[in-house]
């Protein structure tokens, strides 16, 4: 960024520019992309499956963040976007999307943020609470608790699914897979290896926590058990359905309200 933009958002004044991507390198040599916009205290967006960071620009949320003076923090997670799209098993166990995280705001040397999911990338966010006390509070949104279960059905469903036997409620998602040309390979490993954190684990998290879905959105289980898990967790519900809730006024004016 050059010296006259810094000037003008250090003024107040947001300039609609398009964010340049940056790259860092992750602990297993694979190359994860991300823009950073902004100079006031960061914050994290983590987008779902079938998405990539892409998909926060524009949004009210990312407008939003950027307008009251937050560094907004937005990366591909790897087998999307602009990130690596390894074709290996061993590059999505063990939590790899979170360690990726974790090393993003180390590589930006971020002290303490916030955090922001929606969909898939709640379920990251989710385990990423587990593992980084830097984070002070947190948005999961568009998910209940059903990812907690090791074998949810729902993840088990689109893993099958990205591996070549489709149901009749995966059908949509892969022919839409199939037109933006996603990768296959790497869309069935993500929900292969799709982090599941425990309701003991999520419990002892300290940061707050909202949770918010849309008012016709409960493919994902119940998002009032999932807040209660939480220390300091609350629950909020918004018009819309899964895939239209998190572009809303109502979910920006909601997050923003919480953070």
């Amino acid at each position: 960024m050059n010296r006259f933009a810094v000037f003008l958002i250090t003024c107040g004044i947001v300039l609609n520019v398009a964010a340049q991507t940056e790259h860092f390198t992750s602990f297993d040599g694979v190359d994860i992309a991300y823009t950073d916009q902004g100079l006031g205290s960061p914050i994290l967006l983590v987008h779902g499956f079938l998405n990539s960071g892409r998909s926060w620009q524009n949004t009210q949320i990312e407008k939003d963040l950027l307008e009251k003076g937050y560094r907004v923090i937005v990366p591909d997670l790897r087998g999307t976007g602009m990130s690596d799209k390894p074709q290996d098993d061993i590059y999505y166990q063990n939590d790899a999307e979170v360690k990726d995280l974790q090393l993003l705001m180390s590589h930006l040397k971020i002290v303490r943020y916030d955090a922001i999911g929606y969909s898939r990338g709640s379920i990251v966010l989710a385990k990423l609470l587990t593992k980084d006390e830097r984070i002070k509070k947190a948005v999961l949104g568009g998910m209940g608790i059903d990812f907690t279960d090791p074998e949810w059905d729902r993840r088990l469903m689109f893993a099958e699914a990205f591996n070549g036997n489709i149901t009749e409620t995966t059908q949509g998602a892969v022919a839409y897979a199939k037109s933006i040309n996603a990768d296959f390979r790497s869309l069935h490993l993500q929900q292969k290896y799709q982090p599941v954190t425990s309701i003991k684990d999520l419990a002892q998290v300290k940061a707050k926590v909202l949770v918010v879905v849309g008012d016709k959105d409960m493919d994902n289980g119940d998002p009032v058990a999932l807040s209660k898990v939480f220390k300091r967790g609350r629950q909020v519900t918004v018009p819309g359905d899964h895939n239209g809730a998190w572009k809303t006024k109502e979910f920006s004016k909601k997050v923003l309200r919480f953070l």
